[in-house]
């Protein structure tokens, strides 16, 4: 006598999260138990489609049944094991229609709260890093005063386009992105007072064609100024990630930064360690910043430490030819990358799946 679908979903209880440390079967993910012959067909519906710990969960699933087989006496020939995806609203403000932009799942802020500090190589990658992983991603090249993007997805010799009254994005290095600095003449100083650039990110935001996205990337400007508040009302952001040198000065603006999504009730992700150190052309080590800076910032601020991303030759000249996916030719400059973004992507699984997202309010006194 086979296993049923009720001793396959039995077994399923005894297996948990690895990160929210619930069962399969209370938080909702087990879509279908089955039998096919002596072999039983499971599905699961992650939080990710990067989920970082899938090859864990799909271990414990199959001790799980064999262990019930076991107990039953019966016998099963292994497990046919499925995984989805269901990256989950953000918000109430998602769930309810309200939200601009409903076919994006998961908007993320990667912010600094000084420039120099290599926000922009940290979301061009996150958001390249997590396109490989499987996810359908966008990247928001926010900083309206000096957008990077131009230079470091290799945008300029591509022409904008447009449908009716909507920006068609960019299809690069398995992303989508847009930036204004396709929009705009190339040496042209962006010279903004508050409303002009409230508007260019909102017209950014909501007037391009982004398409069913798990997660849309934005670049903000370094600062606490006019372009996060924007966000912040326009858009029901998921999370913030602060990116900081190891240095105290930059410590000391990052802390800015990481209490200015506090206030607005945007969670703050972690912390991503940006030039935490050097290698040279030999291989060799240097401290140049007093690498751990940042780690040790995170965690006296209660912070989740997100990973460290050392200074290499290959990502400056890869971020200055726009050929972020060369990145990865560099394996350990590669799984750095990666460690960030899986770190990013089970933050915000957990987030999500323990219904902490709720859309910011702004008082303005």
């Amino acid at each position: 006598m086979p296993l049923t679908p009720a001793d396959l979903t039995a077994a399923l209880r005894t297996v948990l999260d690895p990160d929210i440390r619930k069962d399969l079967v209370t938080l909702g993910m087990v879509k279908e138990t089955r039998m096919v012959g002596d072999r039983a067909a499971i599905t699961v519906e992650l939080t990710t489609p990067a989920c970082p710990m899938k090859d864990k969960i799909r271990g414990d699933i199959e001790e799980a049944v064999r262990v019930k087989a076991a107990e039953l006496g019966v016998v099963c020939a292994g497990v046919d094991l499925t995984f989805t995806a269901d990256v989950r609203r953000a918000n109430e403000k998602t769930r309810d229609g309200a939200n601009p932009l409903p076919g994006v799942r998961q908007v993320i802020a990667v912010g600094a709260g000084k420039g120099g500090v290599g926000k922009s190589t940290i979301a061009v990658n996150l958001a390249v890093s997590l396109a490989r992983m499987g996810a359908k991603t966008g990247l928001l090249d926010g900083d309206i005063y000096g957008p990077s993007a131009p230079t470091m997805l290799g945008l300029e010799d591509e022409a904008t386009q447009a449908r009716g009254n909507m920006l068609l994005p960019f299809e690069v290095h398995g992303i989508r992105a847009m930036t204004i600095g396709k929009l705009v003449e190339a040496d042209k100083p962006l010279i903004w007072r508050g409303p002009m650039a409230h508007g260019a990110f909102k017209q950014l935001a909501t007037q391009t064609e982004w398409g069913e996205l798990d997660y849309l990337i934005v670049d903000l400007p370094p600062g606490t100024g006019d372009v996060p508040l924007t966000l912040t009302q326009l858009l029901p952001v998921s999370g913030a990630v602060i990116v900081c040198t190891p240095q105290q000065v930059a410590q000391d603006d990052a802390r800015r930064a990481a209490k200015m999504f506090e206030q607005l009730g945007v969670p703050v992700l972690g912390v991503v360690e940006n030039m935490s150190y050097f290698i040279d052309d030999t291989g060799r080590e240097h401290d140049l910043f007093g690498r751990g800076g940042a780690e040790i910032m995170a965690q006296t601020m209660g912070l989740h430490f997100l990973g460290a991303v050392a200074i290499r030759t290959a990502l400056r000249i890869n971020s200055d030819r726009g050929t972020p996916l060369a990145n990865w030719n560099d394996a350990a400059l590669g799984a750095e990358l990666d460690a960030v973004a899986r770190s990013v992507a089970a933050r915000v699984s957990t987030l999500s799946m323990l219904g902490q997202f709720v859309q910011p309010t702004i008082s303005v006194r």
